[in-house]
C-alpha cells in the first residue's frame, strides 16, 4: 500500500513530466506546426495531475508541518519547469533507516 508520501511524489513525478511534455513538445507543435492536437491530448490530464499536486502538497505540508515557505516553495515548484523534481530531491527523501 502506498503512504501518502509516496503518492504525493509519484504525483509530483507525473505533474513535472506532463508540464515539460507540454510546454517544450506539445505547445511548440502547436505554434510551429499548427497542430493543436497535443496541446488538447496533454492538457486535460496536465490541469488534472497539476489540481492533485497542489492538494497533496497541502495535505503532505500539514501532516509533515511544513512551515509556510517550505510549503509556499513547494507550491511555486509546480509552476516552473522541473520545479517538482526539485522538490522531489529536497523535500520528499524517502526515509531510509
Amino acid at each position: 500500500m502506498f503512504s501518502l508520501i509516496n503518492s504525493f511524489r509519484i504525483i509530483a513525478l507525473l505533474e513535472g513530466v506532463s508540464y515539460i511534455l507540454l510546454l517544450f513538445i506539445a505547445t511548440p507543435i502547436k505554434y510551429f506546426g499548427d497542430e493543436p492536437m497535443y496541446v488538447k491530448l496533454l492538457g486535460m490530464p496536465h490541469g488534472i495531475l497539476f489540481l492533485a499536486y497542489i492538494v497533496l502538497a497541502i495535505v503532505v505540508g500539514q501532516e509533515f508541518k511544513w512551515n509556510t515557505r517550505t510549503l509556499l516553495i513547494v507550491l511555486a515548484a509546480s509552476v516552473i519547469p522541473f520545479g517538482t523534481f526539485y522538490v522531489e530531491k529536497k523535500y520528499l527523501k524517502p526515509n531510509t533507516k
